[in-house]
Order: structure tokens, then C-alpha cells, then sequence
């Protein structure tokens, strides 16, 4: 992916050197918009074949949006990400079923998690400090709303989003 990245940039920049950005900063965004594609693709397709495709979109797009404001870690290589993103989001919805207990459950899991983590940003994003205490009041916002829509999707696309942000390694005090 970062090849075909670096291949767009270089073929942008060349087309208009003036008014573009760096290859290494085009390689980088389109590096994300490849990857995010490769994604949302593969889960539509395996979804499709599994003939959960409704489950998968729903859990996609639960999934993806907690973590926009919570944010979470990081697998070391964009193919182990774009891989399990793309399993977690299809098999999850096709293998697991709640019922409406268990939903309030996991519910009030993925909001304790959010209480006291969100958001764990990437040590790469750009956030200042300033904007944590919003991320954190809209992560609770949208995990609290499936204690009224009460879906089984949302709910295990929350919680799986929610293990994300746990600073599961110890932290080394120096």
C-alpha cells in the first residue's frame, strides 16, 4: 500500500510541483485513505459472503466513529490493521448474538472504559490536550446512546472499540 502511495504522490507532484504538498506528506494521507478504503472494501465483501452485510456496515461504522473520538491502539503494520480490522468488524456481528441483558452489559462495560480512558489518542495525532475533555464527553455521548437503541451490533462494536483505549503495558515511571 505505501508502494501505490508513494506512486499517486509522486505522480501528483509531478503533474503540479507548485501548488502540492511534499511526496512524503501526500504519501502519508493517502497512505490512510488507501488503507481506510482496503477496509471498508473488505468488510463490505466478507460481509456480503457471510451474509451479514448490514451487521458488518452497522458495526463499521460504530467501530470506526468511537475510535475517531476516542482513539486507541495501534497494531505495529497497516496490514495487520487493515486484517483484523476487517475480520473483527465482519466475524464479530456473524458469530456473536446478544441478548438484550447481556446488551445493557457490555453497554455499561464500554462506558466504565470510557470514563476512564477515553481518549487515548495516537502518540502521532495531533490533538492538544485542550480537546480531551470533549472527545471523552462525546464518547460517552455515543456509547450512552445504545442504552436506547439497545442493539446487539453496537453495543459489541463499542465494547471491541473500548478494550482499544485501555493502556493495557505498564508505564515505565522515569
Amino acid at each position: 500500500m505505501n508502494k501505490l502511495a508513494y506512486k499517486i504522490a509522486s505522480l501528483i507532484k509531478h503533474t503540479n510541483p507548485e501548488e502540492t504538498s511534499s511526496i512524503e506528506v501526500m504519501q502519508y494521507a493517502l497512505n490512510i485513505i488507501l488503507n481506510t478504503m482496503v477496509i471498508f472494501l473488505g468488510t463490505l465483501m466478507l460481509g456480503w459472503l457471510l451474509g451479514n452485510l448490514n451487521e458488518s456496515i452497522i458495526f463499521i461504522l460504530c467501530f470506526s466513529s468511537l475510535r475517531f473520538l476516542s482513539g486507541g491502539f495501534h497494531l505495529k503494520t497497516a496490514t495487520a490493521c487493515n486484517i483484523v480490522t476487517i475480520l473483527l468488524c465482519t466475524l464479530t456481528p456473524y458469530l456473536i448474538t446478544l441478548e438484550s441483558n447481556l446488551v445493557w452489559i457490555i453497554n455499561s462495560i464500554s462506558l466504565l472504559i470510557m470514563f476512564l480512558f477515553a481518549p487515548n489518542p495516537d502518540k502521532n495525532a495531533q490533538i492538544q490536550p485542550q480537546w480531551y475533555p470533549m472527545l471523552k464527553k462525546f464518547s460517552i455521548i455515543l456509547v450512552s446512546m445504545n442504552f436506547f437503541i439497545g442493539s446487539a451490533v453496537i453495543g459489541l462494536a463499542f465494547l471491541a472499540q473500548s478494550l482499544t483505549i485501555i493502556p493495557w503495558k505498564r508505564r515505565i515511571k522515569s
